[in-house]
């Protein structure tokens, strides 16, 4: 009897002791998610900051940012990036440069990124950011229309309060100009193209660890953006233009990814949504308080209608599903990704 009472305590003890760490991980990896959101959200500033084009500030970032990811593909052990050990029969060196996905993630990628630089300089940073992040909206009317998997009222509901939202922003804009409303409509597309930017990432990493896809995705990107950006202004006049490059490329391309993916390692994914909103609020307070971008109290409610469609969609999207549904799904959970992982 006593021996059982030592073994039942014992074993209290260590459950005890696993939930206080499995509590401490979860508290540094809301941290950094926390921090990868705010660096993403800067992201936005720095490309308005720029001294060079916007398809030009996006291939700067992605080329200053090679050496720190190739130093990630190098450093990560295999399965790292989402906490499982690699598959049996994983894929040698040959297959991996065969594998045409990584060519399209760059090519959705470069689409994301010339687009949404374009529309920071065209619309405000806050419309903008909140625009792109309609993504995950995106995600899963692709997934509808390409694998049958029948959207639930909810998500529906979710899609008219994002487009109210949309029009509450873009709406002390009608009349003033089209220059303006040419950026919503590229931040719109920004979402488009990140959407499939997503889906693309996420079969991928069914197969490659994190640091491996962000390093060649970015070089596929880097090459393809480069004959459009020496059509712009493509080398920045001072150090501090140099410096807001590779700002754009440390804190956007390598240190924002690199935290936003350890957290979502060791967090269940509805925490990712937090992320979505710190990176909204933060691209809008940076702007406001570095370039004193104000938004009018409309712009202010279309902007918290958007974020509550994306809560609501993200919820439709959580909530459990018919087998006959989950059948065409991709196996990846597309859906889960939280962020602009790259803004």
């Amino acid at each position: 009897m006593p021996d059982d009472s030592r073994a039942t305590d014992y074993d209290s003890r260590l459950t005890h002791r696993m939930q206080k760490q499995r509590n401490q991980a979860e508290f540094l990896a809301l941290i950094a998610l926390f921090g990868g959101a705010l660096c993403t959200g800067a992201a936005g500033l720095l490309v308005r900051l720029s001294e060079t084009g916007p398809v030009a500030t996006a291939f700067w970032r992605g080329l200053l940012a090679l050496p720190l990811l190739a130093l990630w593909a190098v450093l990560e052990r295999p399965g790292a990036g989402n906490g499982l050990a690699p598959p049996s029969g994983s894929p040698g060196v040959l297959s991996r440069l065969r594998d045409a996905r990584f060519f399209w993630a760059g090519v959705c990628f470069a689409g994301d990124l010339a687009l949404w630089h374009w529309s920071l300089l065209l619309t405000s940073i806050a419309a903008s950011t909140l625009e792109a992040n309609l993504a995950p909206l995106v995600v899963t009317v692709i997934a509808w229309l390409a694998w049958g998997e029948r959207p639930r009222p909810r998500f529906l509901l979710a899609i008219g309060l994002a487009l109210a939202g949309v029009v509450l922003i873009v709406s002390p804009k009608i009349g003033h100009g089209g220059s303006s409303l040419l950026g919503d409509a590229l931040g719109l597309g920004t979402a488009c193209f990140y959407a499939a930017y997503l889906i693309v990432i996420a079969r991928l990493r069914e197969r490659y660890r994190t640091g491996l896809v962000l390093f060649r995705t970015t070089i596929v990107f880097t090459v393809l953006l480069l004959p459009l950006a020496l059509t712009q202004k493509f080398l920045p006049d001072t150090l501090a233009g140099w410096a807001i490059l590779a700002g754009c490329a440390v804190a956007a391309q390598f240190l924002g990814q690199g935290l936003i993916a350890y957290a979502l390692a060791h967090l269940p994914a509805t925490f990712g949504s937090v992320g979505l909103y710190v990176t909204s609020i933060a691209a809008a307070v940076c702007a406001r308080i570095v370039l004193d971008e104000r938004l009018t109290p409309v712009q202010i409610v279309g902007g918290c209608v958007v974020l509550a469609a994306i809560a609501l969609a993200r919820a439709a999207r959580a909530s459990p599903e018919p087998a006959s549904a989950a059948a065409h799904a991709p196996r990846a959970s597309v859906q889960s990704s939280p962020v602009r992982e790259r803004e």
